[in-house]
């Protein structure tokens, strides 16, 4: 028997952002029993001695020099291409960085950066962290460590990393010039273990209203969403508004648990099935949960992927939370992630997931054909889905009932129960090119910088009511834009402006109050701001009326089901 895994799932960035991994817990057993016997064993065994066989081949007779590492890499990756979307191989750099992504924490030393116009800004030091007790702060540039230059247009954060991340213990020296200054600074940086964190924001909106917002579900997940809940209700939440958009998922027992401590009694939350039963589990509810009374609201996107869906699923399929937002990714297979012995691992699909009241919300696809699974994000956008609710299909073969009675359905995602489109009203060219080039994020620093005693002389609520962007710090933006080569449209620029503002402001309160607290991760002030022009954060806010009904136990009408009428 092998050790057990963990749940597990990952994004990275390729085509979609997303390439989920989900495993269920519990060993696997190799040899015979696992490939399904003497007679499949016979047929592997076949297959591998004829790959060995060519392999060889090209090793000792082809005409040229190859690398037999990457001929198997790339055979591997092209056979699991004819399985379904998600079974992968990652090499072993690929696979080490998808762990990592999962983890609780990493060695390095401790900084946010900001990569503009070919520069490393040090965007703030973590309190207590290995660069800021050498002396290093916000606004610092980093223009080299240990030696090898970190300015230019070949810097990228893969170079950041591999320069600035290290084992815990080991040494860095790293060069930063600082503004009005000629002359660089020179530390020793002694790595040290930097915590990382899943729960970006967790505040109370008014004296009633917790907001959580999960950004992935990792090691540390239910623990952090655990603790900010408990603050939360000691402030007087009564309501709890749980943003899930962009969440791709991850550890699978971590969204179990969340669920669990917002649903009562001995409900299921999701089931598993695959070939046979070595696969197949189901996950109920076990304890007492801390917030099993009160209005939930689920907040979900076309982004929302795998454990995102599982915690909005079960707690949909219960009549427990109303969904809000726009139809989640549909990502409904469970992956196995098994480490082979040179490092790299593979990502086996070894079952389905079944939400509480049956379905699947696995978005459909054709084995091998993986470039039309990919395009339908694209069909979304074509079909008018993202901004108009009559435009979702559904198939009424896949028509699923809650524990109340409300009609849901299967075949791909999760459909909310209040739609929001997605609002384009600020989204131009200019403002892409904007965020590209890290403009936003540079004009705030350095007002913060420049400002940060004024600033924090007074509370981020008085900020957050009173301060408003100069023309003054709009016509810097704009010469910015101009040296960095983005080309000026007004008229894109007016439509973009409402947005630009709350942007600017957002990082500048970032930058003065949030980098106090990055030590627990929350960036309470910046999604603050951001609330202000959040459409379905503001919409979710008005429909509070409908969760109440559901947490008092009353049904509400079903978007899927309204559209049917």
């Amino acid at each position: 028997m092998m050790k057990d895994k963990q749940p597990v799932n990952s994004s990275l960035v390729v085509k979609l952002p997303i390439i989920v991994a989900i495993s269920v817990v519990g060993g696997m057993l190799i040899g015979a029993n696992f490939f399904g016997g003497q007679s499949k064993m016979s047929n592997i065994s076949r297959g591998v001695n004829k790959f060995r066989e060519i392999l060889s081949l090209v090793e000792t007779s082809y005409v040229d020099s190859v690398n037999t590492d990457t001929l198997v890499d790339f055979s591997i990756k092209k056979m699991l291409e004819k399985l379904d979307p998600h079974t992968a191989y990652f090499g072993t750099e690929e696979a080490a960085m998808a762990r990592t992504q999962l983890e609780s924490g990493f060695d390095g030393i401790g900084i946010e950066y900001n990569l503009f116009n070919d520069t490393v800004y040090v965007m703030s030091a973590m309190p207590g962290g290995p660069a800021e007790l050498v002396g290093i702060r916000s606004g610092d540039m980093l223009v080299a460590a240990d030696g090898a230059s970190l300015v230019g247009p070949k810097v990228n954060s893969n170079v950041i990393f591999n320069k600035l991340r290290g084992k815990r213990g080991t040494e860095v020296k790293v060069e930063i010039l600082r503004h009005g200054e000629s002359s660089p600074h020179t530390y020793t940086v002694t790595r040290d273990r930097i915590p990382t964190f899943s729960v970006s924001a967790g505040y109370m909106v008014d004296n009633q209203t917790a907001y959580i917002k999960i950004d992935r579900f990792m090691e540390s997940t239910y623990q952090e969403f655990r603790n900010i809940l408990t603050i939360l209700k000691n402030q007087g939440a009564k309501r709890l508004m749980l943003d899930l958009r962009g969440n791709p998922g991850g550890y699978k027992d971590r969204a179990e648990k969340i669920v669990d401590e917002l649903l009562g009694g001995d409900k299921m939350i999701v089931y598993t099935d695959g070939k046979g039963t070595q696969y197949d589990s189901k996950t109920m509810t076990k304890f007492d949960g801390i917030f099993e009374k009160g209005a939930v609201m689920v907040l979900i996107d076309e982004n929302s992927a795998s454990a995102s869906e599982i915690v909005a699923g079960a707690l949909q399929d219960n009549d427990r939370a109303l969904i809000v937002g726009r139809r989640s990714f549909g990502k409904g297979l469970v992956q196995m992630p098994v480490s082979l012995s040179d490092g790299s691992e593979l990502r086996l699909t070894i079952s389905r997931y079944y939400t509480p009241s049956g379905r699947s919300i696995q978005k459909p696809y054709l084995l091998g054909h993986e470039e039309e699974y990919d395009k339908d994000y694209d069909d979304r956008i074509k079909r008018g889905e993202l901004f108009n609710s009559d435009s979702i299909k559904f198939n009424e073969k896949l028509k699923y009932r809650t524990t109340g009675g409300r009609i849901v359905y299967g075949g791909g995602g999760i459909t909310p129960d209040v739609f929001v489109g997605r609002d384009t009203t600020y989204y131009t060219k200019y403002i892409s090119d904007l965020w590209g080039k890290n403009i936003i994020r540079e004009i705030a620093l350095d007002y913060a910088n420049s400002h940060q005693n004024e600033l924090s002389k007074q509370s981020f609520k008085d900020f957050n009511k009173q301060f408003v962007v100069s023309e003054e710090m709009l016509a810097t933006l704009k010469d910015l834009a101009k040296q960095t080569k983005v080309k000026h449209n007004e008229k894109e620029y007016q439509r973009s402006l409402p947005y630009i503002k709350a942007q600017i402001k957002a990082y500048i309160a970032r930058n003065v109050w949030s980098k106090k607290t990055i030590n627990n991760g929350l960036n309470n002030e910046y999604y603050q701001v951001m609330s202000t022009t959040d459409e379905t954060f503001q919409k979710a806010l008005r429909s509070f009326e409908k969760a109440e009904k559901l947490a008092r136990g009353e049904l509400v009408e079903t978007l899927s089901h309204s559209l049917k009428r």
